[in-house]
């Protein structure tokens, strides 16, 4: 199998095999947590590995910049309907989508109107304020929406997921700030033993928080703001890293977002928070991060384009071959890719 690259904004096509999707996390298959697969990209050479061999990849004095960001149960069901709360606004709304209930999951649903009113589980109702984007809801709940979705929400899940697993394996080791409606999921193979052993070789370690939104069903739809907080700790770090020479892995594409809306014009990072809709393109490189660790994406998604900024586009094309042709899994609960410059 092969991933070719084509016109789209992505310029990265391939076919993702049914059997090619991770079904169910790694635990349920008989691995730990870190018993996913690993492929290095560098320099136009990839390699396999088991993700425990992180340590090695990487050398004293490297920096790793993870996502401190917690899950919420974001998806309410309704008989025929699911609402999925995606993304808290400052005025007390929030972004939601909602979607029609199938057999195996939900799928994009069209309907609603603004103004209409959506009785919810529990005695609580949804009113729909207006379309933020063509699947996008602003909407605004009669009850506090984090208190709400912990007594009645569930983890979102997609139809490539054969069935419910707890809230507990949508959670990352980093996980202490609650707010993201899906995982932020590059960090979900890392434990507190693989953390231990990247200190012990050196290899610094810290946080930032930004908020993950639903994903993008649809193909090269672009990402939305979402909410971001570069701590002033985590700016020094990331600058004292590069001006030793060494490099800045961010851990999803999330916190390469994050860090580079936080970067000025000279290359520094500042700490800052707020609201970011920053691309991270060929034409808009990154000036901070020097790595990444990234699940693999799906075909023409908009995630694509920010590894094209790292890897080039025939780099990251061999890689997405090479992941097929080796049976890499897909997906918030399958393997990871590491590219470094």
């Amino acid at each position: 199998m092969t991933a070719t690259l084509d016109g789209g904004p992505s310029g990265l096509d391939f076919r993702l095999p049914a059997a090619l999707e991770a079904h169910a996390p790694p635990e349920a298959r008989g691995l730990s947590r870190d018993g996913v697969r690993l492929l290095v990209s560098r320099g136009g050479a990839h390699t396999h590995h088991p993700f425990g061999d992180l340590p090695a990849q990487l050398d004293p004095g490297d920096l790793v910049v993870v996502n401190n960001s917690a899950t919420l149960p974001a998806a309410v069901r309704l008989d025929r309907l699911s609402v999925h709360f995606s993304t808290a606004r400052e005025d007390g709304t929030w972004l939601v989508e909602l979607r029609r209930r199938t057999a195996k999951a939900s799928e994009p649903y069209g309907g609603g109107e603004p103004g209409e009113w959506l009785p919810l589980p529990g005695n609580a109702t949804l009113r729909l304020i207006e379309r933020e984007t063509p699947r996008l809801w602003r909407a605004r709940l009669d009850q506090d929406v984090e208190k709400y979705l912990a007594r009645k929400g569930v983890p979102i899940r997609y139809s490539y997921v054969d069935r419910d697993w707890p809230l507990a394996a949508y959670q990352t080791v980093f996980g202490t700030v609650p707010g993201s409606a899906e995982m932020p999921s590059a960090g979900r193979p890392f434990t507190a033993e693989l953390v231990t052993a990247l200190v012990s070789r050196g290899v610094g370690v810290t946080p930032i928080t930004l908020h993950t939104g639903v994903a993008s069903p649809e193909k090269d739809e672009p990402p939305y703001a979402e909410r971001y907080d570069v701590p002033e700790h985590t700016a020094r770090l990331v600058n004292l890293t590069r001006r030793d020479g060494g490099r800045v892995i961010a851990v999803g594409t999330t916190v390469v977002r994050a860090l580079e809306t936080a970067t000025g014009a000279d290359g520094l990072v500042r700490a800052s928070n707020g609201w970011t809709s920053h691309l991270v393109t060929p034409d808009t490189p990154p000036r901070a991060v020097t790595g990444l660790i990234t699940g693999l994406h799906e075909p023409r998604s908009s995630h694509l384009l920010m590894l094209t900024a790292f890897a080039g586009r025939e780099t990251l094309a061999e890689a997405y071959a090479e992941a097929l042709r080796e049976g890499y899994l897909w997906h918030e609960f399958g393997d990871v890719h590491l590219i470094q410059k």
